[in-house]
């Protein structure tokens, strides 16, 4: 028989299941199907030697236990957001970003500062407190001469005057409260808190020098007492 190389052997056609393949099989040279080939040999599981990357699921690797992965920090191809802690960017070196203005969606409350508030339209309440002023803002003050008098100095823009004792009549009896609060712009609300008399107030009078006058009177009592006065400064302006 003449030998002939396997590189000149001429050249298959696609495989069969019936065509034959030579094997050396305990050293003796048997032949095999095509068909044997691919259906008698076992599939050993194989080995890992490299590190075991755990449970893979929807792109993210759990209960990894190799020691030698190495994460290598990302590169951003953006521009740098800067620092970013509990919800604020900061030492951002961005020159693309656009901030936009928030839109607000509760009432706007204008120029507001940790004293003050400043507003273009109406400032109201649909509480029961209503609209004044706060604890802190008053201040008493008790005639200690006689009724016409000027009172000591009360500088707070609401409060209370006690009247000197004495008893009363319906003449018109007017006395001047020091108050740097007051401009002679400023309108001032009068009310009667105690007193068994019953009076009429006025403000007669308010200065550019901190003060106002108050002229009353009673509706006919002369019981001799001391009434207490409420007032409360309504700031205005003449333009």
């Amino acid at each position: 028989m003449t030998t002939v190389a396997i590189s000149n052997l001429p050249a298959a056609s696609a495989a069969a299941s019936s065509d034959i393949i030579p094997i050396v099989q305990g050293g003796t040279t048997k032949r095999l199907t095509n068909t044997q080939l691919f259906t008698s040999p076992t599939i050993a599981t194989p080995t890992m030697t490299g590190p075991i990357l755990g449970t893979v699921t929807s792109g993210n690797i759990s209960a990894c236990t190799s020691t030698s992965m190495i994460l290598t920090t990302p590169v951003l191809s953006g521009p740098a957001l800067g620092t970013v802690a509990s919800g604020n960017i900061s030492n951002c070196l961005s020159t693309g970003m656009v901030l936009t203005t928030p839109t607000m969606t509760g009432p706007v409350l204008g120029a507001a500062t940790g004293t003050s508030l400043a507003v273009t339209g109406a400032v109201t309440s649909s509480g029961t407190a209503g609209v004044g002023y706060a604890t802190g803002a008053g201040g008493a003050v008790t005639q200690t001469v006689g009724r016409t008098n000027p009172t000591p100095s009360i500088n707070k823009p609401t409060g209370s005057i006690t009247l000197f004792s004495a008893a009363g009549t319906t003449a018109y009896t007017s006395f001047t409260v020091n108050n740097n609060t007051v401009a002679a712009t400023d309108s001032i609300i009068l009310s009667q808190q105690s007193g068994t008399d019953r009076y009429e107030l006025n403000v007669t009078k308010i200065t550019a020098a901190a003060s106002f006058e108050i002229t009353f009177r009673t509706t006919g009592g002369t019981t001799t007492e001391t009434p207490i006065f409420n007032f409360a400064v309504i700031k205005g302006v003449a333009t």
